[in-house]
C-alpha cells in the first residue's frame, strides 16, 4: 500500500518509470477547450472497475487514489495522483471497461473530457498524445505485473484454458492465472462459487462475474472488446488481419474516407506485438518495443474512423450480387465493396515428441512480459535462428539468470540481422548453441530439462530449462481461403502477374485487365504483408503493402465495370509453385 500522510490521506505515487506524468498548465488549457471543469468530494467513486469509462480525467486539485479491487478481499492501492496528473490507462482509449477504480480521498476540482473529444485533441497535438500514450502504455505493463484485472482459474493441462490465457496475452489484459495443479487458492474458489471442475476454465471478475468454460467471445464482451462488425453490414473496403500490414491498410483506407472495419480472430498487432524490441524500423533509431508500435497503429486507425472488431474469425468469402460477402464464425454476415487479406501467419510447432502437454504452462511461441514475469530467477532456452528468436532471447535475459539460444544452423548470422547477432554474442546472460536441435522435453506438468543434440557430431547433453520459447517460422492461416482464391504450394496467397497465371481469364476479360500487383484472382480481393506469396517478412515491409494495397483498391474502384463475377481461380490451371523469402 501507498504510504499515508500525518492527516490520512496516501502521499502520491512517484513516477519513477514515466507512468505517471502532470501535464503542463498549458497541455490543461488546451483541454479545457474540450471539457468541463467539476468538483469532487471526499469518497467519491469517479470511475469503477468493470464498468465503461468514457472520460479522460485530469486532476485540477485535491487527491485521487486509483484502487485494485475495492471494496473487495484483494483491494490495493495501484497509485496515488494529485494536481497535474491524469487518470486512466489503455483500455480508456481503447473502448475497453476500467481494470481498476478511483477515489477521491482528498476534494478539489478535475478536468472531464470526452473520450472522443480527447483523440481528437491528441491526434493535433504530438507531443500531449505522445506523453498520455507512454503514460497508458507504462500503466497497463504495471497493471499486468500486478495480476490486477481479471482471472482465469483452470488446469495448465487444460486447451481451452491455454486458449484464454493466449487471447489476454496477445491483447496485453491484465488478468491473474491459477493454476487447479499448484495454487492452493483454486480449490478454495470452487468451493466458495460452487464451480464443479469439469466446468473449468473459468474466469473471474470483481468477485461476482464468473464465465465457466466461456468462448473467446464471451472473454471480450466481458471486458468492452467489440466482437461483431455493426453499422449497416455494408463496408468499402474490409482488411482481415490486423497485424503491421492490416493496420496500414486501416490508416490510409479510412483516412481516405473508405468505410473500413479490420477484423482478427485473435489480437490486433499479430506477431510484430510480440516483440519485445524492433530495432530497425525506421524513424525509431533507439527502438520500439512491437506492443507499442501496434498501440500507436491500432489508436491512429480508430483516430480515422477505421472500426477494429477483436475477435471475429472469417470462416469464408463468396461473390454475392456485386459485392463479397463475409460470413464469420457465429454465422453473422457482412459485405465489402472491396477486401485486403491480410490474416498473417501461425506458429509452427517444435516437432518433438510430448511438447503438446506443455504449451502453455512452460512451452510458448511468443515471449511478452506476461510469459517472462513466469520465468524469473529460472534459465531458459529459445529455439530458433531469425530476429524473432534473437529478440526474445536478449528480452528474456533481463529477467532469466541463463538463456540458452538453440540454433539448427551452423551460422547465427544465415537468418538472423547483424545488430542483433552481435547484441546476442555480446550479452553475458545468453548462450548460443549452434548445430543444435531439440530431441526431448523432460517434466510431467512443467518444463524441468531439455536434451539437445549436435547435430554435426551427434553428442547430445542436458539442459535446465523451465521455459522453451520457439521461434522457428510459421504458415500462412489460409485454410479457410483454399477454393477462394489461389495459393502457392506451400499456401501463401498469389498476387499480381502470378495471380493472373492462374486466374479465369473470364472474369478478367470482362474487366479489361489482369490483376493489380497486389490482386489476387478475384477483383477487388488484395494481399498484404506475410500472407502474401514472395512478401519480405518484416514489420516495415508489411506495413508498406498493407499502405499500397489501398492505393490499389482505389484504383480499382475507379475502373468501370467495377463488379465481383465468381470465382477467382481458373480450374484447368495450377498456381505456380513459389519460394517465400
Amino acid at each position: 500500500m501507498t504510504a499515508a500522510g500525518p492527516d490520512g490521506i496516501p502521499t502520491e505515487t512517484p513516477d519513477q518509470h514515466g507512468a505517471y506524468p502532470r501535464l503542463t498548465p498549458e497541455q490543461l488549457d488546451a483541454l479545457a477547450q474540450y471539457g468541463e471543469y467539476r468538483p469532487t468530494q471526499r469518497g467519491e467513486v469517479l470511475f469503477r472497475e468493470g464498468e465503461p469509462c468514457e472520460e479522460f480525467l485530469a486532476i485540477v486539485s485535491g487527491m485521487v487514489e486509483v484502487i485494485h479491487d475495492y471494496g473487495g478481499p484483494d483491494q490495493r492501492t495501484v497509485a496515488v495522483h494529485g494536481p497535474g496528473r491524469f487518470l486512466g490507462e489503455l483500455g480508456l482509449l481503447e473502448g475497453q471497461t476500467a481494470f481498476d477504480t478511483a477515489v477521491v480521498r482528498e476534494p478539489g476540482q478535475v478536468l472531464a473530457v470526452p473520450v472522443e473529444r480527447q483523440r481528437a485533441l491528441v491526434a493535433r497535438d504530438p507531443a500531449l498524445g505522445d506523453l498520455i500514450l507512454r503514460a497508458y502504455l507504462g500503466r497497463r505493463s504495471l497493471l499486468i505485473g500486478l495480476g490486477a484485472g481479471f482471472r482465469i482459474l483452470g488446469s495448465c493441462y487444460s486447451p481451452n484454458s491455454l486458449r484464454l490465457r493466449e487471447f489476454a496475452a496477445r491483447n496485453r489484459l491484465p488478468h491473474r492465472w491459477i493454476d487447479l495443479e499448484k495454487d492452493k487458492e483454486a480449490e478454495a474458489l470452487l468451493r466458495r462459487f460452487g464451480i464443479r471442475p469439469d466446468e473449468t476454465p473459468v474466469v473471474m471478475w470483481k468477485g461476482e462475474q464468473i464465465l465457466r468454460n466461456p468462448s473467446i467471445a464471451d472473454l471480450a464482451r466481458l471486458i468492452g472488446l467489440p466482437t461483431s462488425a455493426h453499422g449497416d453490414g455494408e463496408y468499402d473496403l474490409v482488411v482481415i488481419g490486423a497485424g503491421p500490414a492490416g493496420l496500414a491498410a486501416a490508416v490510409y483506407g479510412s483516412s481516405d474516407g473508405l468505410v473500413t472495419v479490420a477484423l482478427d480472430a485473435m489480437a490486433t498487432g499479430g506477431q510484430a506485438a510480440t516483440s519485445s524490441r524492433i530495432e530497425n524500423y525506421l524513424g525509431f533509431p533507439s527502438g520500439i518495443s512491437g506492443g507499442e508500435l501496434m498501440e500507436r497503429s491500432v489508436l491512429q486507425a480508430r483516430k480515422f474512423g477505421a472500426q477494429l472488431t477483436v475477435p471475429a474469425e472469417v470462416t469464408s468469402l463468396e461473390p454475392r450480387d456485386g459485392r463479397y460477402t463475409l460470413t464469420f464464425a457465429d454465422g453473422s454476415e457482412i459485405q465489402a465493396a472491396t477486401i485486403v487479406l491480410a490474416s498473417g501467419v501461425r506458429y509452427r510447432r517444435l516437432d518433438v515428441p510430448g511438447i503438446d502437454r506443455l504449451e502453455g504452462s512452460s512451452v510458448y511461441y511468443a515471449a511478452t512480459l506476461h510469459e517472462a514475469n513466469l520465468c524469473r530467477m529460472d534459465p531458459v532456452a529459445v529455439v530458433g535462428g531469425g530476429n524473432s528468436a534473437g529478440q526474445a532471447a536478449l528480452f528474456l535475459a533481463e529477467y532469466a539468470p541463463r538463456v540458452y539460444l538453440i540454433v539448427r544452423s551452423g551460422d547465427l548470422g544465415k537468418d538472423m540481422s547483424r545488430y542483433l547477432v552481435d547484441q546476442v554474442t555480446r550479452h553475458p546472460k545468453v548462450e548460443v548453441l549452434i548445430h543444435t536441435e531439440v530431441r526431448q522435453v523432460n517434466g510431467e506438468g512443467t518444463l524441468q530439462s531439455l536434451t539437445v543434440e549436435d547435430n554435426a557430431s551427434g553428442d547430445r547433453r542436458e539442459l535446465p530449462a523451465r521455459a522453451l520459447f520457439v521461434f522457428i517460422g510459421a504458415r500462412p492461416h489460409t485454410e479457410w481461403l483454399k477454393d477462394v482464391v489461389a495459393l502457392d504450394r506451400r499456401g501463401f496467397v498469389l498476387t499480381g502477374a502470378d495471380a493472373r497465371a492462374a486466374a479465369d481469364e473470364n472474369i478478367w476479360e470482362s474487366l479489361g485487365r489482369g490483376p493489380l500487383m497486389l490482386e489476387t484472382t478475384m477483383p477487388g480481393v488484395f494481399a498484404a504483408g506475410d500472407v502474401r506469396s514472395g512478401s519480405v517478412k518484416r514489420v516495415a515491409s508489411a506495413a508498406g503493402e498493407g499502405a499500397i494495397a489501398v492505393r490499389l483498391v482505389h484504383e480499382h474502384r475507379a475502373q468501370e465495370g467495377n463488379l465481383v463475377r465468381g470465382s477467382g481461380v481458373s480450374e484447368p490451371r495450377s498456381a505456380p509453385a513459389q519460394s517465400v523469402s
